[in-house]
């Protein structure tokens, strides 16, 4: 009731009122001046009132909700009902955020929030020791201000961003990152980093261990074969026994020299320092020689065909090129039985050079394919044996193909055999002139 006569004594019907009353009162004039008058009293309320709302809406914090009479107190109690609001909905907002911060500060990668033009939004801790970067000062900064290595800029332009990025040296500490690039939401960019330095250490012992031991058999093996060869040529070895022990020893030392090789190799090309030599490799040309060597190997138990649709070269190593080609064709020829055929083609996808070679053979099962470029990972290890394959011959493709910017595709079908394909990229496809060019 009291709050119904506190509103109602300042509207101005009210007003309108009373002046009515004066007006039969004492007249007109004196109710025109009265009810201008009151209306001026309410107007200069009103201003107190907006001045009043403006000052606790300066510091609606500190400052009590000013009471008013009226309306005003209505409009009062709810402006503050809806600050008190936003204030509980934004201590959470923040609560929230300061427990994502948390959070992500826990975390063993660094963790740099980016927008799609590569600008810093935010960074863990951790990130910022990766790169060297001040959370507070270099908010808004493109990130390869800041990150400088030829790499990561290249990883940035190519938006290539399935496969992660190993970056030596990122800092003056000699440190190595691994760094994975995820789109996410609308136009934004989680950049992970993970310290790999001493798993990269570990890595290199093992490849510098692997390529000494390699090194170090690989002279007595060839004495121990020499000697070998020359206990079987003997003339006067009459013993059966004896010349199939020294046949079998000595296919069992060709086999661990093969095995040395191989270890030596895909030493080789996992070393870092062992930078690409690159140069014009005229395929056509390359697989002309690699099926007459795959036919000698066959030794006419296959058909052996190579189609070349295309005359184009590739910009890359030749040697590195041949042992890759030579490795697939060699795995048909040992893996098709007798009888089989085996197709070599050099074709394009589109703009993409393509290298693949096609068997039918006895093809291999689905959930063996991920794993055949894993060293020493055998589908079934006795017919490995039989075709005396060392088991790296995959794995040196597999880098072979990485360090050429290219892709291994297997496909296969059990019964009816398997296609391995290597798709170059674009960048690495080169014309030859037509007078260099070879047909099949």
């Amino acid at each position: 009731m009291f709050y119904f006569w506190r509103r109602a004594l300042f509207s101005p019907f009210v007003f309108f009122f009373l002046s009515l009353l004066v007006w039969a009162t004492v007249g007109a004039l004196p109710a025109s001046l009265f009810f201008s008058l009151l209306l001026l009293i309410h107007l200069i309320l009103h201003l107190h009132q907006l001045k009043a709302l403006d000052f606790w809406l300066a510091n609606s914090d500190e400052r009590m909700v000013p009471d008013g009479p009226g309306m005003w107190e209505e409009v009062f109690t709810r402006l503050n009902r809806m600050v008190r609001q936003h204030r509980k909905e934004h201590e959470q907002h923040i609560a929230a955020l300061q427990h994502m911060e948390q959070a992500t500060s826990a975390l063993p990668e660094g963790v740099t929030i980016l927008d799609g033009a590569y600008h810093i939004e935010w960074c863990n801790p951790l990130a910022e020791q990766h790169f060297g970067l001040d959370c507070k000062r270099d908010i808004g900064q493109q990130i390869t201000y800041l990150a400088r290595q030829p790499e990561f800029v290249q990883y940035l332009t190519l938006h290539e961003f399935s496969e992660p990025l190993v970056l030596c040296g990122a800092r003056q500490d000699e440190l190595t990152l691994s760094i994975k690039l995820i789109p996410y939401g609308n136009n934004k960019l989680l950049l992970i980093s993970r310290d790999i330095t001493h798993l990269e250490r570990i890595e290199t012992m093992r490849r510098d261990f692997i390529a000494n031991v390699s090194h170090e058999l690989r002279t007595p093996l060839t004495v121990v074969n020499g000697f070998v060869e020359t206990l079987h040529d003997m003339p006067n070895l009459e013993n059966s026994m004896t010349r199939r022990a020294l046949h079998l020893m000595g296919e069992q030392t060709h086999r661990m020299e093969r095995l040395v090789d191989d270890l030596l190799t895909l030493s080789k090309l996992e070393n870092t320092l062992n930078t690409l030599q690159e140069e014009t490799v005229n395929v056509s040309r390359l697989l002309s020689t690699l099926h007459q060597e795959g036919q000698s190997l066959s030794a006419k138990k296959h058909t052996l065909r190579l189609e070349l649709a295309s005359h184009c070269a590739l910009l890359g190593n030749t040697d590195e090129l041949r042992s890759a080609f030579s490795n697939l064709i060699s795995n048909a020829i040992h893996y098709t039985p007798q009888g089989g055929e085996i197709l070599v083609s050099w074709h394009e996808q589109g703009d993409r050079p393509v290298f693949s070679v096609q068997d039918s053979g006895s093809g291999i099962a689905p959930q063996h394919i991920p794993r055949l470029t894993e060293r020493f990972y055998r589908v079934d290890r006795s017919r490995s044996r039989e075709t005396g394959g060392t088991g790296l011959g995959l794995a040196i493709v597999k880098h072979i193909t990485s360090r050429h910017q290219a892709r291994l595709e297997i496909a296969s079908v059990e019964g009816k055999g398997s296609t391995f394909s290597i798709v170059f990229p674009v960048s690495r496809r080169l014309t030859l002139p037509a007078e260099e060019a070879i047909t099949a």
